[in-house]
């Protein structure tokens, strides 16, 4: 017999956007059953990795406006971003930033005790409120403490979530394996919140915690929700050698140079008037262009890179603002960024896509909603700008909390439990994979399937090599590679990250066919053979749709309120 918990509103994720929803969500109704579920401690989470910065319109005093952030998010965005879900992102976030001051958030100050900014790509201002270079850190602390003051809020920590249970209309609940005792629950829920946050662990070179892998999107996919827009992949232009680990673009905000080995600021080719600070795609195809025509330096390990210059901020400022920087260099690198230049290149660093909702977080099936980076409200369209991630987790966090509840007021679910949707997910994951047999190497796979997109979909792509990358996806799927040699019950992570696996597969194979798709060159997603924005066929989002053979592929219109697209310069 499973085992059963029940909880009004389940939230799978412990992120910012997670625990934001947490938070809203109590605040609204004390009452209500509130089960927190995620496949690692809360403060294990990977939002607490993010350093530069949150955006927000502070000083209108100074020139800024709300209408500057949502034409510099959809500008950003090379006219992807739905103009109506960029609006709400820009007004909300204001009052967001003030009220985790409110809670305890220890934002970087001005000398005049105002809350400080930094300049941060494809702004028109400074607009990125940080904390030192911690602001994820931070963030996830102040919502951690403030999740404290409610006594419905439940933690169920290390627990990996393995699908939705519906009735083709409704949510009921999930599937989950307890990791602590390898036991497999049924969660029944009247709501649930998606914020799994992204999947760059499809990348090997990538800024991502391990456990950034796509369990999340893959459950939404297979229970029949959309996922939207998962060829743009963001390529983050400061990626340290040789780990990925991430080199905030607040090093760049606060005055740091890119290098050629010309000894070049090469940027002044690429965007002359925002230089380093140009969007990040930008930024990382420019880095790429460089190494490609024989400007780089070769690395230690003889990976092609650029150069990132601190050493004229000073080691004081260094030590304030970029702190977490300076470790990371030291520890990973074994520079000091105030004496040394640095070795960079373009890592995966973010998924625009995710499942797809509309402005309000609400998937395709009721009583589903999805923030973060697992969601794809469509707010960052081909390109996010920096610091607007951290908004979009607090914003949607606020959002979808609030509507889980006013569902969950109004709900009755008088439909039988489908136990036997339960049996089937019980029967794919113990007998299709715990107990499966086979003698390919997990772990070796996931390795091949990982540099394959690193090497067919990253910076600049061509249908040739996505479409051998393709090809190499699907060989290795047919691989027998389900079976877990590790047979304890505990905390057996033999297991779970071959189930990882499983669902990095399904959602590499919508990345891909994604790619070959868009036969067009816009944000992010960088043609060779189609160099050029297309707008007349291809300014629409993807949907790939869940069939056991191959994704099934859609299109969905792009909400364009004020800014008819242009062409983007800087």
């Amino acid at each position: 017999m499973v085992e059963t918990i029940e909880f009004d509103l389940i939230i799978c994720g412990s992120g910012l956007a997670g625990l934001r929803a947490a938070i809203e969500a109590a605040r609204k109704n004390s009452k209500i059953k509130i089960g927190i579920v995620s496949k690692v401690q809360v403060m294990r989470s990977h939002s607490v990795s993010a350093e530069g910065g949150t955006a927000a319109v502070l000083f209108e005093d100074e020139g800024d406006t709300i209408e500057s952030h949502i034409y510099d998010t959809v500008k950003g965005s090379d006219f992807l971003a739905d103009q109506d879900v960029a609006k709400v992102l820009c007004e909300e976030m204001p009052t967001q930033v003030r009220q985790l001051e409110h809670w305890g958030m220890p934002w970087s100050r001005r000398n005049d005790g105002r809350i400080d900014q930094r300049n941060f790509g494809g702004y028109s201002f400074p607009r990125a409120t940080y904390a030192s270079d911690k602001v994820g850190f931070f963030e996830m602390q102040t919502l951690y403490d403030t999740c404290q003051k409610f006594e419905n809020i439940e933690y169920l920590n290390e627990w990996f979530a393995t699908s939705i249970v519906h009735d083709g209309k409704q949510f009921m609940g999930i599937t989950a394996i307890e990791m602590s005792s390898g036991n497999f629950y049924q969660i029944k829920g009247k709501a649930l919140i998606i914020a799994t946050g992204g999947a760059g662990r499809l990348y090997s070179f990538s800024t991502y915690a391990l456990s950034s892998t796509p369990d999340g999107l893959d459950m939404a996919y297979r229970a029949g929700m959309a996922l939207k827009d998962m060829e743009f992949v963001q390529f983050h232009p400061t990626g340290i050698l040789p780990s990925g680990i991430l080199i905030t673009e607040g090093a760049r905000g606060e005055g740091g140079y890119l290098l050629n080995n010309k000894g070049e600021r090469f940027m002044k080719k690429y965007a002359a008037s925002k230089m380093e600070l140009a969007p990040r795609d930008i930024v990382s195809r420019a880095i790429i262009t460089e190494i490609n025509e024989g400007n780089g330096f070769k690395h230690e390990t003889g990976v092609d890179c650029m150069k990132l210059d601190l050493r004229h901020i000073g080691d004081e400022k260094i030590k304030e603002k970029l702190g977490g920087i300076r470790e990371i260099s030291i520890k990973f690198s074994g520079i000091d960024p105030a004496k040394e230049i640095l070795d960079i290149r373009p890592v995966c660093h973010y998924m625009m896509g995710g499942i797809h909702t509309n402005i309000d977080g609400a998937t395709e099936l009721q009583g589903v909603w999805a923030a973060g980076e697992a969601a794809c409200n469509s707010v960052h369209g081909a390109n996010r700008l920096g610091a607007n991630s951290t908004s979009e987790c607090i914003v949607w966090g606020k959002i979808t909390g609030s509507l889980a509840v006013d569902y969950i007021e109004k709900h009755t679910n008088s439909n039988q439990w489908p136990h036997h949707l339960v049996s089937l997910e019980e029967k794919r994951i113990y007998d299709g994979i715990f107990r499966g047999n086979g003698d390919a190497n997990p772990y070796e796979i996931k390795q091949e399937l990982t540099d394959i997109l690193t090497e067919k979909a990253y910076v600049f792509r061509n249908e040739k090599d996505l479409v051998e990358g393709l090809k190499r996806v699907r060989q290795l799927k047919e691989q027998t590679w389900k079976h877990v040699d590790d047979k304890a019950k505990e905390y057996n992570t033999n297991f779970s990250n071959v189930m990882e696996l499983d669902s990095m597969f399904r959602v590499a194979e919508i990345v891909l066919v994604g790619a070959i798709n868009r036969k067009e060159s816009r944000g992010s997603h960088a043609r060779t053979d189609y160099p050029k924005r297309d707008d007349a066929n291809f300014l629409h989002h993807t949907l790939a749709y869940y069939d056991p053979n191959e994704p099934i592929m859609k299109t969905h219109p792009v909400t364009i309120t004020k800014y008819q697209p242009v062409e983007r310069k800087y």
